[in-house]
């Protein structure tokens, strides 16, 4: 759905990228809507006088000195919908967030409600109305008057190093390489036409240019406009960040903790291009922008480069990246076998290949997945390959899936040259009887682990007969080579197997499936089954729980229906969700399936394990993965996106549309359980050239944040053809907050150079039940009824007598927890902040507006305390004193958490624990209580549930206290650094503050 306004707009070609121009076009006035709090909007004229001392309207009732606000009056101008006019029920879906902003002005506090035609204008007036209220009483230059700025000076010295000739003028083809050296990615074509342009404006038409030009040129191609608004909104003077404005930037904006001012000079010298301001320590846009887009900015969190899971879990814990028919450059049918595609895989931090065995022409078994047996590649040469890649890109174990389609002879060829070539790295010890889970990634570090059948230990001799795997029938079926149909009564086939190769599988024994109940009582922990696709899909539908349940202590792998000749992916949510650890994917076909698999992968260092969520990995929980709603236990979370513009976006690949214009949208999707699944779009931009503005906000409900996946994806509205322009795929957990750049990739998944989004992303936990609200998570406080978790009765009365003490400590916990989350959600509203926002913004926010007055500050923060009251000193404004008393609500609400929540979070453990030491004994009392089929089902599922709701209760008030006192530190930090702290020394020490609960065990 399109979102317009319906009044003039701003000319499309006037590009507002310095304050001067932003006064400008105050001066010139437009016409905004004035919203009044009975809902109803007027259109209106507004102007900046010329002596830029305020702003006026027309018509009005009121005599034209009512008609004004001073500038020196102004205490704050609000971006969006952040005052209870605007936020009013009434108004709220009439306009976008984007299109609405506030001036709060006067002794009072009054609010002036605005309305304008685009996110532009609305840019053009905060950006020069938030310079002029900085400069206060002193009267601020004319725009185009005064000293040349830094970055002028810096872009002059840049032109005068290429007047080789010191003519003062330079060859139009230097100027544009120039441009294009200083700005990497901008096409030639637009830069030749801006000085075609400009050129033509000033009459100065010919094959050079002087230096005001360039300087003009390049200030008009090179400014991004968000970025610059960004700038004006952090920076102290207007014109670029000091190292005071950098530290706030990172602290408040980006999330960073621990910055100090040496941190902020290092960025000043790597990013900013002019000496000055590198001597000065001061960062102009050109840094800025050039920061933004940095690696050091990046969207994905630098932690997750590198492994930072705990890697001495059982292998059944862990995700594991799995390839299917990994030598296939093309499809499945018509593909051709080469080696390069095994190289490929695990470069990319493949860590279980499947490997086809047939009897070869020449005595030695090859290996090969396409029907044209002139295809085949030799196993000894597949052998020798992975022996050299195996842990290139990753140290943890390999797993090889060795499916036998030769004879014995060629088995015992294909076992020696096994043991040959990889010597060491063959893991060959035993499993451990005693054991119950199979070793950790970080104990088998460096050894390759072959999974494949095994002769039973009866057979003495040197081979035997063990059923078949069901995988790779179906080329034998086109190969001509399946002579050996299925018995008669449909069993398992049953093949010849060597006992060379048979001695190489030991933790990886793969076993026919029969059902969960038999797998339960009977299978060993080094015993896996592969499933395919359909069976797999099956158990996700029908018993999800008991497919989580297995999965705890066996791996599973998942491997493509043979249907899919066109080597196609099936999508691996929907069987990571149920806990299975191997879901074979055609890594040769890319698209959205394959985005999904190497996106996932990335988040632990790309080294092709990820630990699967605590959920599913405690041996009693509750979790039903097609849940439609959040999880016991798990802190549902909303993550606020905003898409802002876009960068050096090419053309489609397969577009027939004519001409170099795209007209692009992106779309947001969220993959993950079913609950999560959702999709969002921005509006089309059209007619943006290279560089679109999209500048929309998108939020989405995460109930299960560790399993979920975030997908950008840029598409053409304009398309004749192919419409897909870029992606980038990234696992929640590895998203950074603040302002970001997404480094857009192709379709196979490899970058674009210097295609980007510019994004601002926000996580807050969820306020309440009830599905997240798209306009921030105003309007329904009062009215909800307080949902609370409780525990489900067993049917068996002294594990239920243990799980009632409970209930009176859950009720508390939630009380603790939404009482404060209540009160910050309310002192955010009125501090004009979207509850995305911190406490630290709350407070420079309130400082700010005591700042502007003429009078003194009349609010101090008292730091001598442990939780500082907000004091007043003398009359206050109506909305001061709402935000002192909801201030002191807060402060109150997080007292009590801090003081109360260890008292509950031990009764809480208590409970648990004690249900626990049901845990070993649960199957005597089941029989003692003669409990069978549906009722023993139902008995289990509620003891799985209470186990889980307690434990996450008692995380979820953890968390909470360490949010409440990391607030308290916040106070402090920002009450100090603002101004309006007083008897500061006695700011706790943050390690005093954090200090959190002790972790639960699983």
């Amino acid at each position: 759905k399109k979102k317009t306004v319906s009044f003039s707009s701003m000319p499309n070609d006037r590009k507002i990228n310095s304050t001067a121009a932003c006064i400008s076009l105050m001066l010139e006035g437009c016409e905004l809507k004035k919203v009044r709090s009975n809902s109803r909007m007027y259109s209106r004229f507004f102007v900046l006088d010329a002596d830029m001392r305020s702003v006026r309207w027309e018509p009005s009732k009121k005599d034209s000195e009512k008609a004004r606000i001073e500038i020196k009056s102004v205490k704050e101008v609000r971006v969006g919908k952040k005052t209870p006019v605007l936020r009013s029920n009434g108004l709220s879906d009439q306009f976008p967030d984007e299109c609405a902003f506030s001036i709060i002005y006067g002794d009072n506090y009054e609010s002036l409600d605005l309305v304008a035609s685009s996110a532009d204008v609305v840019s053009a007036w905060v950006m020069g109305l938030r310079y002029l209220v900085s400069y206060g009483k002193h009267s601020p230059e004319a725009p185009g008057t005064g000293h040349p700025s830094l970055r002028t000076s810096w872009i002059s010295s840049v032109f005068d190093l290429a007047d080789l000739e010191k003519s003062g003028r330079i060859p139009v083809s230097r100027a544009v390489q120039l441009i294009k050296a200083l700005n990497p990615g901008m096409k030639t074509s637009t830069i030749e036409l801006k000085f075609k342009e400009l050129q033509k404006a000033s009459e100065r038409p010919g094959g050079e240019v002087a230096c005001d030009l360039f300087v003009e040129a390049y200030c008009e191609l090179c400014t991004r406009p968000e970025i610059f608004f960004l700038l004006v909104q952090f920076s102290s003077n207007k014109e670029y960040l000091g190292v005071k404005d950098l530290l706030m930037f990172l602290e408040v904006e980006q999330g960073m903790e621990g910055v100090t001012e040496e941190k902020c000079l290092e960025i000043v010298s790597k990013y900013e291009p002019s000496k000055e301001g590198r001597e000065k320590g001061y960062l102009a846009i050109d840094g800025f922008t050039r920061y933004l887009l940095s690696a050091d900015c990046s969207i994905f969190d630098p932690q997750h480069r590198k492994v930072c899971q705990d890697m001495a879990q059982p292998l059944s814990h862990y995700y594991i990246s799995s390839a299917h028919s990994a030598c296939l450059l093309e499809d499945n049918f018509w593909g051709r076998s080469d080696i390069s595609g095994y190289i490929s895989a695990l470069g990319l931090g493949c860590r279980s290949i499947e490997l086809v065995l047939w009897d070869g022409p020449e005595g030695e078994p090859v290996v090969y997945t396409s029907p044209s047996a002139a295809s085949c590649v030799p196993f000894r040469a597949v052998v020798g390959l992975i022996d050299q890649h195996a842990f290139t890109a990753s140290a943890y174990p390999l797993i090889l899936c060795l499916v036998v389609r030769c004879s014995a002879p060629q088995q015992r060829l294909a076992a020696q040259c096994l043991r040959k070539t990889l010597g060491e790295k063959l893991y060959l010890e035993p499993p451990n009887p005693m054991a119950s889970y199979l070793p950790s990634p970080e104990e088998l570090k460096g050894r390759i682990l072959i999974k494949g059948k095994k002769l039973p230990p009866t057979c003495e001799d040197s081979e035997g007969e063990v059923s078949d795997e069901e995988e790779g029938w179906e080329l034998a079926r086109r190969l001509g080579q399946e002579d050996r149909e299925a018995p008669e009564g449909g069993g398992l086939r049953r093949v010849r197997l060597s006992r060379e190769l048979s001695e190489l599988v030991s933790l990886c024994q793969a076993v026919p499936f029969q059902d969960f109940e038999s797998s339960r009582r009977g299978q060993r922990y080094w015993e896996m089954c592969s499933f395919s696709e359909v069976e797999a899909g099956r158990f996700a539908n029908e018993c999800p729980a008991e497919l989580v349940s297995y999965n705890k202590r066996f791996l599973s792998r998942i491997y493509p229906s043979p249907m899919r000749i066109d080597a196609s992916n099936m999508n691996p949510q929907d069987f990571w969700k149920c806990g299975c650890q191997m879901v074979a994917m055609n890594y040769q076909t890319p698209g959205l399936m394959m985005d999904l698999n190497a996106g996932w992968f990335r988040q632990n260092g790309a080294c092709g394990y990820v630990l699967r969520p605590a959920i599913m990995r405690e041996e009693v929980s509750y979790f039903s993965a097609n849940a439609k709603d959040s999880l016991p236990g798990v802190p549902a979370q909303l993550l606020h996106l905003k898409v802002i513009s876009g960068q050096n976006l090419p053309k489609p690949k397969g577009s027939g549309a004519k001409g170099e214009v795209v007209e692009p949208y992106v779309c947001a999707e969220i993959h993950g359980i079913p609950a999560d699944c959702a999709e969002h779009r921005t509006k089309t931009a059209l007619q943006s050239g290279d560089n679109p503005i999209f500048d929309e906000s998108l939020e989405f409900q995460i109930n299960l944040p560790e399993l979920a996946v975030l997908r950008f994806v840029v598409l053409d509205d304009d398309y004749i053809g192919d419409e897909f322009i870029a992606q980038y795929t990234i696992p929640f957990e590895c998203l950074q907050p603040g302002y970001r750049h997404v480094p857009l990739q192709s379709l196979a998944g490899e970058p674009l150079p210097h295609a980007t989004l510019f994004v601002h992303v926000a996580i807050t936990d969820r306020r309440g039940g009830g599905k997240g609200h798209r306009r921030g998570l105003a309007g329904r406080r009062g009215r909800r009824v307080r949902e609370y978790t409780s525990t489900k009765a067993t049917g068996i009365k002294a594990i239920d007598e243990v799980f009632r003490t409970a209930t009176q400590p859950l009720r508390e916990a939630t009380d603790l927890r939404e009482n404060v989350q209540n009160a910050l959600v309310s002192f955010k509203e009125l501090c004009g902040l979207t509850p995305a926002a911190n406490m630290k913004q709350c407070i420079l926010t309130v400082s700010t507006w005591l700042l502007h007055s003429d009078s003194a500050p009349s609010v101090t923060l008292n730091l001598a305390e442990q939780y500082p009251p907000m004091e007043a000193q003398g009359p206050i404004p109506d909305l001061l004193r709402k935000v002192l008393t909801a201030y002191e609500t807060m402060i109150q609400t997080s007292r009590t958490l801090i003081e109360s929540a260890d008292a509950v979070y031990g009764k809480l453990i208590q409970a648990q624990q004690a249900g626990m030491d049901f845990h070993k004994e649960l199957h005597r009392i089941e029989t003692k209580e003669g409990l069978r089929g549906r009722k023993l089902q139902k008995a289990l599922e509620s003891f799985a549930w209470n186990i889980t709701v307690l434990k996450g209760q008692a995380d979820l008030l953890k968390h909470a206290k360490a949010e409440a006192l990391d607030n308290l530190w916040q106070i402090h930090n920002a009450g100090q650094s603002c101004g309006i702290g007083r008897n500061g020394s006695a700011s706790p020490e943050p390690s005093r503050l954090r200090a959190p609960l002790e972790p639960i065990p699983e």
